[in-house]
Protein backbone atom coordinates (compact mmCIF):
# COMPACT_ATOMS: atom_id res chain seq x y z
CA UNK A 1 0.00 0.00 0.00
CA UNK A 2 1.60 3.47 -1.09
CA UNK A 3 2.39 5.75 1.72
CA UNK A 4 2.73 9.76 2.08
CA UNK A 5 6.15 11.27 2.44
CA UNK A 6 6.73 14.83 2.52
CA UNK A 7 9.93 16.27 1.39
CA UNK A 8 10.08 19.77 2.91
CA UNK A 9 13.95 21.04 2.09
CA UNK A 10 16.36 19.87 -0.75
CA UNK A 11 17.31 16.33 -1.61
CA UNK A 12 19.16 14.35 -3.95
CA UNK A 13 17.16 12.92 -7.10
CA UNK A 14 18.23 9.83 -6.84
CA UNK A 15 17.83 9.38 -3.74
CA UNK A 16 13.70 10.59 -3.80
CA UNK A 17 13.89 7.97 -6.59
CA UNK A 18 13.80 5.17 -4.57
CA UNK A 19 11.04 6.40 -2.45
CA UNK A 20 8.81 6.16 -6.29
CA UNK A 21 6.99 3.44 -4.96
CA UNK A 22 4.95 5.92 -2.79
CA UNK A 23 3.21 9.06 -2.90
CA UNK A 24 5.89 11.44 -3.00
CA UNK A 25 5.41 15.53 -2.48
CA UNK A 26 8.46 17.59 -2.85
CA UNK A 27 8.31 21.00 -1.44
CA UNK A 28 11.79 21.87 -0.63
CA UNK A 29 10.42 25.90 0.17
CA UNK A 30 7.65 24.65 2.58
CA UNK A 31 9.46 24.85 5.24
CA UNK A 32 9.15 28.75 5.18
CA UNK A 33 5.43 28.80 5.00
CA UNK A 34 3.91 27.74 8.50
CA UNK A 35 0.37 27.73 7.94
CA UNK A 36 0.89 25.71 4.41
CA UNK A 37 2.98 23.18 6.22
CA UNK A 38 0.72 22.19 9.12
CA UNK A 39 -2.11 21.64 6.45
CA UNK A 40 0.55 19.72 4.09
CA UNK A 41 1.21 17.40 7.13
CA UNK A 42 -2.26 16.29 7.78
CA UNK A 43 -2.62 13.08 5.53
CA UNK A 44 1.49 12.30 5.83
CA UNK A 45 3.00 9.07 6.90
CA UNK A 46 6.19 10.03 6.57
CA UNK A 47 8.23 13.44 6.39
CA UNK A 48 11.60 14.40 5.35
CA UNK A 49 13.35 17.35 6.71
CA UNK A 50 16.93 18.97 6.96
CA UNK A 51 17.27 21.74 9.65
CA UNK A 52 14.93 24.18 8.54
CA UNK A 53 11.97 22.95 9.06
CA UNK A 54 10.49 22.71 12.69
CA UNK A 55 9.10 19.91 13.95
CA UNK A 56 7.68 20.52 17.12
CA UNK A 57 4.15 19.36 18.57
CA UNK A 58 1.97 21.21 16.81
CA UNK A 59 3.30 19.85 13.86
CA UNK A 60 3.33 16.51 15.05
CA UNK A 61 -0.32 17.16 16.56
CA UNK A 62 -1.58 17.87 12.98
CA UNK A 63 -0.24 14.56 11.54
CA UNK A 64 -2.26 12.08 13.17
CA UNK A 65 -0.38 9.28 10.28
CA UNK A 66 2.81 10.28 10.90
CA UNK A 67 4.96 7.06 11.38
CA UNK A 68 8.82 8.61 10.72
CA UNK A 69 10.57 11.76 10.65
CA UNK A 70 14.09 11.50 8.36
CA UNK A 71 16.40 13.94 9.01
CA UNK A 72 18.31 14.58 6.32
CA UNK A 73 21.37 15.40 8.54
CA UNK A 74 22.35 14.89 12.31
CA UNK A 75 20.97 16.52 15.13
CA UNK A 76 17.36 17.17 16.74
CA UNK A 77 17.23 20.69 17.35
CA UNK A 78 14.49 21.37 15.16
CA UNK A 79 12.75 18.52 16.16
CA UNK A 80 11.01 17.30 19.19
CA UNK A 81 11.93 14.50 20.14
CA UNK A 82 9.71 13.97 23.59
CA UNK A 83 7.07 14.65 21.04
CA UNK A 84 7.89 11.76 18.38
CA UNK A 85 8.62 9.56 21.06
CA UNK A 86 5.64 9.77 22.62
CA UNK A 87 3.43 9.37 19.89
CA UNK A 88 5.98 6.45 18.51
CA UNK A 89 7.35 8.48 15.77
CA UNK A 90 10.68 7.49 14.62
CA UNK A 91 13.39 9.99 14.26
CA UNK A 92 15.62 9.08 11.53
CA UNK A 93 18.94 10.67 10.94
CA UNK A 94 21.94 9.99 8.44
CA UNK A 95 24.24 9.36 11.14
CA UNK A 96 27.37 9.25 9.38
CA UNK A 97 26.68 10.17 6.39
CA UNK A 98 28.23 13.94 6.37
CA UNK A 99 31.39 12.91 8.37
CA UNK A 100 33.51 13.06 5.52
CA UNK A 101 32.58 16.50 4.34
CA UNK A 102 32.71 18.26 7.99
CA UNK A 103 36.01 16.74 8.43
CA UNK A 104 37.11 17.84 5.21
CA UNK A 105 35.79 21.01 6.23
CA UNK A 106 38.09 21.72 9.49
CA UNK A 107 41.08 20.72 8.13
CA UNK A 108 40.49 23.42 5.13
CA UNK A 109 39.47 26.11 7.98
CA UNK A 110 42.52 25.24 10.19
CA UNK A 111 44.74 25.68 7.18
CA UNK A 112 43.17 28.57 6.58
CA UNK A 113 43.43 30.35 9.74
CA UNK A 114 47.07 29.10 11.24
CA UNK A 115 48.64 30.12 7.57
CA UNK A 116 46.53 33.65 7.67
CA UNK A 117 47.70 34.59 3.84
CA UNK A 118 45.35 32.78 1.92
CA UNK A 119 42.76 35.69 1.40
CA UNK A 120 45.44 37.73 -0.02
CA UNK A 121 43.84 37.76 -3.94
CA UNK A 122 41.94 41.01 -3.72
CA UNK A 123 44.85 42.99 -2.42
CA UNK A 124 47.79 41.14 -5.25
CA UNK A 125 44.79 41.79 -7.71
CA UNK A 126 44.91 45.83 -6.83
CA UNK A 127 48.71 45.45 -7.23
CA UNK A 128 49.72 45.44 -3.73
CA UNK A 129 52.73 42.87 -2.67
CA UNK A 130 51.80 42.02 0.91
CA UNK A 131 54.66 39.44 1.01
CA UNK A 132 56.41 40.13 4.30
CA UNK A 133 53.24 41.01 6.13
CA UNK A 134 52.26 37.94 4.91
CA UNK A 135 54.96 35.47 5.79
CA UNK A 136 55.07 34.96 9.07
CA UNK A 137 51.95 32.29 8.55
CA UNK A 138 51.53 28.95 9.99
CA UNK A 139 51.84 25.16 9.44
CA UNK A 140 49.28 23.27 11.08
CA UNK A 141 51.79 19.97 11.19
CA UNK A 142 53.43 20.03 14.38
CA UNK A 143 50.10 21.49 15.80
CA UNK A 144 47.73 19.98 18.49
CA UNK A 145 43.95 20.14 17.31
CA UNK A 146 41.37 20.00 20.39
CA UNK A 147 38.37 17.97 20.04
CA UNK A 148 35.55 18.98 21.83
CA UNK A 149 33.25 15.84 21.77
CA UNK A 150 34.74 12.71 20.08
CA UNK A 151 31.78 10.86 18.22
CA UNK A 152 31.91 9.87 14.09
CA UNK A 153 32.79 13.49 12.38
CA UNK A 154 35.30 14.16 15.02
CA UNK A 155 36.68 11.25 14.68
CA UNK A 156 37.07 11.35 11.25
CA UNK A 157 38.90 14.97 12.01
CA UNK A 158 41.19 12.96 13.90
CA UNK A 159 42.27 10.49 11.10
CA UNK A 160 42.95 13.51 8.78
CA UNK A 161 44.59 15.51 11.39
CA UNK A 162 47.33 13.21 11.96
CA UNK A 163 47.73 12.51 8.59
CA UNK A 164 48.67 16.09 8.38
CA UNK A 165 51.57 15.94 10.73
CA UNK A 166 48.88 16.84 13.84
CA UNK A 167 49.20 15.56 17.60
CA UNK A 168 45.25 14.78 18.37
CA UNK A 169 43.79 15.31 21.68
CA UNK A 170 39.95 15.10 22.63
CA UNK A 171 37.66 15.79 25.63
CA UNK A 172 34.59 13.55 25.40
CA UNK A 173 33.08 12.76 28.67
CA UNK A 174 30.21 10.45 28.01
CA UNK A 175 32.60 8.35 25.56
CA UNK A 176 34.21 5.47 28.09
CA UNK A 177 37.98 5.59 28.49
CA UNK A 178 37.63 1.65 27.70
CA UNK A 179 36.49 2.75 24.00
CA UNK A 180 38.78 1.61 21.16
CA UNK A 181 38.20 5.24 19.22
CA UNK A 182 40.52 6.35 21.64
CA UNK A 183 43.15 4.66 19.95
CA UNK A 184 42.96 8.02 17.43
CA UNK A 185 43.44 10.80 20.06
CA UNK A 186 44.59 11.16 23.69
CA UNK A 187 41.84 10.99 25.85
CA UNK A 188 41.97 14.63 27.72
CA UNK A 189 40.00 14.73 31.52
CA UNK A 190 38.93 18.02 31.46
CA UNK A 191 37.70 20.80 28.73
CA UNK A 192 39.66 23.74 30.30
CA UNK A 193 42.80 21.57 30.00
CA UNK A 194 42.29 20.95 26.43
CA UNK A 195 41.36 24.42 25.98
CA UNK A 196 45.28 25.65 26.96
CA UNK A 197 46.88 22.73 25.15
CA UNK A 198 45.12 23.19 21.52
CA UNK A 199 46.10 25.24 18.98
CA UNK A 200 43.48 24.08 16.83
CA UNK A 201 39.80 23.47 18.61
CA UNK A 202 37.06 21.91 16.90
CA UNK A 203 33.84 21.90 18.81
CA UNK A 204 32.04 18.33 17.93
CA UNK A 205 28.99 18.67 20.56
CA UNK A 206 25.16 19.12 20.55
CA UNK A 207 23.25 21.83 21.59
CA UNK A 208 21.94 20.74 24.96
CA UNK A 209 21.74 23.06 28.11
CA UNK A 210 25.04 22.07 28.76
CA UNK A 211 26.42 22.55 26.05
CA UNK A 212 25.44 25.97 25.31
CA UNK A 213 27.52 28.97 25.32
CA UNK A 214 30.34 26.37 26.37
CA UNK A 215 32.26 28.82 25.03
CA UNK A 216 32.59 31.76 26.82
CA UNK A 217 34.19 34.68 27.61
CA UNK A 218 35.71 32.16 30.31
CA UNK A 219 36.94 29.57 28.01
CA UNK A 220 38.05 31.91 25.40
CA UNK A 221 40.41 33.05 27.64
CA UNK A 222 41.70 29.70 28.27
CA UNK A 223 43.08 29.36 24.48
CA UNK A 224 46.61 30.23 23.55
CA UNK A 225 46.51 33.57 21.73
CA UNK A 226 47.75 31.81 18.76
CA UNK A 227 45.05 29.48 18.80
CA UNK A 228 41.58 29.49 16.17
CA UNK A 229 38.01 28.01 16.70
CA UNK A 230 35.66 26.47 14.69
CA UNK A 231 32.41 25.31 14.73
CA UNK A 232 30.66 23.02 12.71
CA UNK A 233 28.31 21.67 15.56
CA UNK A 234 25.77 23.95 16.45
CA UNK A 235 24.66 27.59 16.33
CA UNK A 236 24.83 28.72 20.43
CA UNK A 237 27.92 26.79 21.65
CA UNK A 238 29.52 29.24 21.17
CA UNK A 239 29.16 32.99 22.96
CA UNK A 240 29.27 35.07 19.43
CA UNK A 241 29.69 38.54 21.16
CA UNK A 242 32.19 36.98 23.29
CA UNK A 243 34.29 35.21 20.61
CA UNK A 244 34.25 38.74 18.36
CA UNK A 245 35.74 40.66 21.77
CA UNK A 246 38.36 37.56 22.08
CA UNK A 247 39.37 38.18 18.62
CA UNK A 248 39.38 41.81 17.77
CA UNK A 249 41.41 42.18 21.49
CA UNK A 250 43.96 39.44 19.95
CA UNK A 251 43.33 36.95 22.35
CA UNK A 252 42.88 34.33 19.84
CA UNK A 253 43.84 34.11 17.07
CA UNK A 254 41.02 33.21 14.46
CA UNK A 255 37.72 31.44 14.48
CA UNK A 256 36.19 29.33 11.19
CA UNK A 257 31.90 29.73 12.04
CA UNK A 258 29.33 27.80 9.94
CA UNK A 259 26.47 27.29 12.30
CA UNK A 260 25.02 30.69 14.56
CA UNK A 261 22.81 31.06 17.43
CA UNK A 262 20.43 32.85 14.72
CA UNK A 263 20.25 31.07 11.11
CA UNK A 264 20.48 33.10 8.73
CA UNK A 265 22.10 35.85 10.46
CA UNK A 266 19.86 39.16 11.72
CA UNK A 267 20.74 42.48 10.84
CA UNK A 268 22.10 42.94 14.17
CA UNK A 269 24.19 39.46 14.16
CA UNK A 270 25.66 40.63 10.81
CA UNK A 271 26.64 44.05 11.85
CA UNK A 272 28.60 42.30 15.15
CA UNK A 273 30.45 40.48 12.74
CA UNK A 274 31.56 43.13 10.12
CA UNK A 275 35.54 43.97 10.47
CA UNK A 276 36.69 41.06 12.47
CA UNK A 277 39.67 39.87 11.55
CA UNK A 278 40.70 36.67 10.51
CA UNK A 279 37.07 34.87 10.64
CA UNK A 280 35.61 32.88 8.04
CA UNK A 281 32.19 32.85 8.00
CA UNK A 282 29.84 30.12 5.83
CA UNK A 283 25.99 29.50 5.94
CA UNK A 284 25.64 25.97 7.34
CA UNK A 285 27.18 24.35 4.63
CA UNK A 286 30.16 22.36 6.45
CA UNK A 287 28.61 18.81 5.89
CA UNK A 288 26.95 20.03 2.83
CA UNK A 289 28.92 19.02 -0.15
CA UNK A 290 27.54 17.04 -3.48
CA UNK A 291 28.79 14.09 -2.64
CA UNK A 292 27.49 14.36 0.87
CA UNK A 293 24.05 15.18 -0.46
CA UNK A 294 23.56 12.06 -2.11
CA UNK A 295 25.08 9.99 0.77
CA UNK A 296 22.72 11.72 3.32
CA UNK A 297 19.73 11.75 1.17
CA UNK A 298 20.38 7.98 0.21
CA UNK A 299 20.72 6.89 3.71
CA UNK A 300 17.62 9.13 4.75
CA UNK A 301 15.50 7.41 2.32
CA UNK A 302 16.55 3.90 3.01
CA UNK A 303 15.55 4.79 6.82
CA UNK A 304 11.87 6.03 5.72
CA UNK A 305 11.76 2.92 3.42
CA UNK A 306 12.36 0.91 6.39
CA UNK A 307 9.71 2.20 8.76
CA UNK A 308 7.36 2.76 6.57
CA UNK A 309 7.62 -1.10 4.67
CA UNK A 310 8.69 -2.73 7.71
CA UNK A 311 4.93 -3.40 8.66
Amino acid sequence: MKKRILITEFMDEGAIELLADHDVSVEPKLYADRSALLAAVAEVDALIVRNQTRVDAEIIDAAPRLRAVGRLGVGFDNIDVDACSARNIAVLPATGANAVSVAEYVIATAMTLVRGSLSSSSAVAAGEWPRVQLSGGGEISGRTIGLVGFGTIAQAVAIRAAAMGMTVAAYDPLRPAVDPAWQQAERVEDLDTLLSMADVISLHVPLTSETRDLIDEAALSRMKPAAVLINTARGGIVDEPALVAALKAGRIAGAALDVFAIEPLDVDVALLFRGVPNIILTPHVAGVTAESNVRVSTVTAQNVLRILEGG
